[in-house]
């Protein structure tokens, strides 16, 4: 029987590479994220995981590592965080480009300067366009599930792309919840043994990621696209399987209480935990206010996001993160899903939560009221934000 206990969603994340039996493990130690790979280390040296642990000197070293496991086969998993993120990330666009599924858990962290150990989205949205599959997630089950998901997803011969699960440092990566953890049975029905289908072996020599000169280089990027958007229907596919067999379905745009909605937030990560509690005090008082949380960030959810906006008047967006010059990156990508829509509802973004601020039941009661106010009466800010001095 599956059992509840209750876990950091660090450690949550570590149960589920376990459980996972996965092959190999490199990663390197940076806060907020290095609760995972200690436990994994424990887990392994304690004979409960048999695994190859890779100690590295840096994350560039980690995901190297990690290509050269994956090419040849292996389930393979790492985790890091912010900084850590920004020192590998040329290798990202290799081992999405390579095909190579691997696994990592990114514990959100704001990047420098000033330094900061704490959570925004600053990272996650540096690495958006690196060709990875991108979820985000709300809760320490979430984060479980999701991971557990993600080699589901990632290993599928029809889309084999690396997969990232998000989740939000400190708020969620150290917060202990209640986790139901499923018989082994169970994850071995959902999550096949992974069978590379091009693996590197003396046996067979082949080049993986060779130079690639103007006259196809090209095709190779428009085909690598074309083929994360077709990843989209493995993903649903996942999510269906997942929920038939442990009971918890997942969806691209997660709703809550949207029905008649006039005006929706939409939020990414933990704190859309503290404004469902704003959502039900506003709808216990009447007001026709509704919650959207963006799950999946890439393949983008084009349809997804106009099917839930549909109908409302006013979308009020909360970017933890700023894209410099621009304003929130999650308001921009979502104002571009909606152009061309004829009855898109008026779009309001606000920024806030940056280095790990608190966002509070009372501030994100500020951003629906400020974002209803706005979106009758217009605003000459570029950048509306919520909780700064």
């Amino acid at each position: 029987m599956s059992r509840r206990v209750a876990l950091e969603a660090s450690h949550a994340v570590a149960e589920a590479a376990r459980m996972a039996d996965v092959d190999v493990i490199s990663a390197y130690p940076i806060t907020p994220q290095t609760h995972i790979p200690e436990r994994l280390a424990e887990i392994v040296a304690d004979g409960e995981l048999k695994a190859a642990y890779i100690p590295v000197e840096s994350e560039h070293s980690a995901m190297s590592a990690c290509l050269g496991a994956a090419a040849i086969g292996a389930r393979t998993y790492t985790a890091t965080a912010g900084p850590g993120l920004e020192y590998m990330h040329n290798v990202l666009y290799v081992a999405s480009s390579m095909r190579l599924p691997v696994v990592m858990t990114v514990v959100n962290r704001a990047l420098s300067a000033p330094i900061s150990i704490w959570g925004d989205h600053s990272d996650a949205m540096a690495v958006r366009d690196t060709g990875w599959i991108q979820v985000f997630c709300q809760t320490s089950q979430e984060a479980f599930d999701m991971t557990l998901w993600a080699f589901r997803v990632g290993e599928d011969r029809n889309v084999l792309f690396p997969v990232m699960v998000h989740l939000d440092g400190f708020t969620l990566s150290h917060v202990i919840e209640p986790v139901i953890l499923p018989e082994q049975r169970e994850v071995d029905r959902f999550l096949p043994r992974f069978q590379y289908p091009f693996p590197l072996t003396p046996d067979k020599p082949m080049t993986h990621g060779a130079l690639g000169p103007p006259d196809i280089y090209s095709e190779a990027k428009i085909a690598q696209e074309a083929a994360l958007r077709e990843s989209k229907g493995v993903i649903l596919q996942g999510w269906k399987e997942f929920g038939d067999i442990f009971g918890r379905y997942y969806h691209p745009v997660e709703e809550y209480r949207t029905e008649n909605a006039e005006a929706l937030l939409l939020t990414m990560g933990s704190y859309t935990e503290t404004a469902k509690i704003v959502v039900d005090e506003r709808r216990d008082r009447g007001e026709a206010v509704g919650l959207i949380s963006l799950r999946l960030w890439r393949p983008f959810p084009f349809e997804e996001v106009r099917r839930t906006t549909k109908g409302s008047k006013v979308l009020i967006v909360f970017d933890r993160c700023i894209s410099f010059g621009m304003g929130g990156p999650v308001f921009s990508e979502v104002r571009s899903a909606l152009y061309d829509e004829d009855a898109r509802p008026k779009m309001v973004g606000f920024v806030g939560g940056l280095g790990g601020r608190d966002v509070s039941e009372e501030d994100f009661g500020y951003v629906i009221s400020r974002g209803r106010q706005i979106a009758e009466e217009g605003s000459d800010k570029m950048i509306e934000t919520v909780g700064i001095r």
